[in-house]
């Protein structure tokens, strides 16, 4: 089989590119271990710019799987401390929802998918790529790997990735879990409840459905054990409707995004931590970037396009990830930020790319006054 694009992962940052490629007249095939609508372990908030993206790649997700969001509540015992984003609400997304619809639109492009299929190796040359898969070789002018975390194609491919420097100086790696509960929605906010340890990131995902995600560094997790730091928040929760899944260890570095006709994507292409929820707003970008540089014949176009989108995640993922291991430092953010909402209100709108730093600095300014005067 020859098309334009193989796609080993039928995640959305793969199925994103399958997409991206259709719309502008290409071929893809996308490689698929798993058949049907595939699960993960996620916080399933999709951030405005994610949602733009999402509508821009004309992918309509099912109603019983979502639920708008509008902006975020940070809860750090009694003191809580929120604010709306500026462009527009974001959509927390069942993951299964988010797969289903990404299918459907792929299918309705042409794209060809291959579902409970394996990704075998592969040989490259000036031409292009030949993967060999159990349903039978494919031959792709570009051979993305939007396979995870733990990319077996990239690391095929030669491609070197470390675990990434914990912030803090922490022992042990980020990792996380997610369970579902039967609850009617108690907020139009993504709530983030601290813990000394552990957060949970509470997101509504239908209109009788919400997602409990914990983060933490290192060791065992349960889900049901770390409930427990949050007598509050499991008070308000209905009846699980899932299994837990977990995720991680996060904190990959990956040495380059490009070597030769061999692309990454999404969690492949390197990842630092899930606690901004940018994830999937940054998979869809990337897709673009990544379709575009390969069209244009220049795919080291890509590397430099990869490096700005994900330059700000990174640098507020850095920060935040240096307030969460730090108690006595996080109590005193939250507090600040709760003196001095339009300064919460202009660090998510410079997280999402609303505002420049230039634009949010009075705001922001305020929130550096509030930490210093306690």
């Amino acid at each position: 089989m020859d098309v334009d694009y193989a796609i080993v992962g039928g995640g959305p940052a793969g199925l994103a590119v399958a997409i991206e490629a259709a719309m502008h007249g290409k071929t893809a095939v996308v490689v698929e271990r798993c058949r049907g609508p595939v699960d993960k372990a996620c916080g399933e908030g999709l951030m405005p710019p994610g949602v733009a993206r999402l509508r821009a790649l004309g992918v309509e997700p099912p109603a019983w799987g979502c639920h708008p969001f509008t902006g975020i509540r940070y809860v750090d015992g009694d003191v809580i401390a929120e604010a709306r984003f500026l462009e527009g609400p974001g959509l927390g997304i069942r993951r299964l929802a988010l797969s289903e619809a990404m299918l459907a639109r792929a299918a309705a492009l042409g794209v060809t998918l291959y579902q409970g299929t394996e990704a075998m190796g592969f040989t490259e040359d000036a031409q292009g790529v030949t993967l060999e898969t159990s349903r039978g070789p494919v031959r792709a002018r570009w051979l993305v790997a939007a396979d995870g975390l733990h990319s077996r194609v990239r690391k095929e491919a030669g491609i070197d990735a470390t675990p990434a420097a914990t912030p803090g100086g922490s022992s042990g790696r980020r990792l996380g879990i997610r369970r579902h509960f039967t609850v009617r929605p108690w907020s139009d906010k993504v709530e983030v409840w601290w813990g000394d340890g552990v957060e949970a990131y509470v997101t509504p995902v239908g209109p009788e459905r919400v997602g409990v995600a914990f983060l933490w560094s290192g060791g065992k997790g349960d889900h049901e054990a770390f409930l427990q730091h949050f007598p509050a928040l499991a008070a308000k929760l209905g009846p699980p409707e899932s299994t837990v899944r977990g995720a991680g260890p996060f904190g990959v570095r990956v040495a380059r995004r490009t070597r030769g006709r061999v692309l990454l994507v999404g969690d492949a292409a390197g990842y630092l931590d899930a606690l901004t929820g940018e994830g999937l707003s940054l998979a869809f970008e990337s897709a673009e970037a990544l379709v575009a540089a390969t069209l244009a014949g220049t795919p080291a176009r890509y590397e430099a396009d990869w490096a700005r989108i994900t330059r700000r995640h990174l640098l507020f993922t850095g920060l935040l990830l240096q307030v969460a291991r730090r108690p006595w430092l996080r109590r005193r953010v939250v507090r600040a930020l709760r003196r001095f909402p339009s300064g919460m209100e202009g660090f998510l709108a410079m997280n999402t790319g609303h505002w420049s730093p230039f634009r949010a600095l009075p705001s922001v300014g305020a929130v550096g006054i509030g930490l210093l005067t306690g």
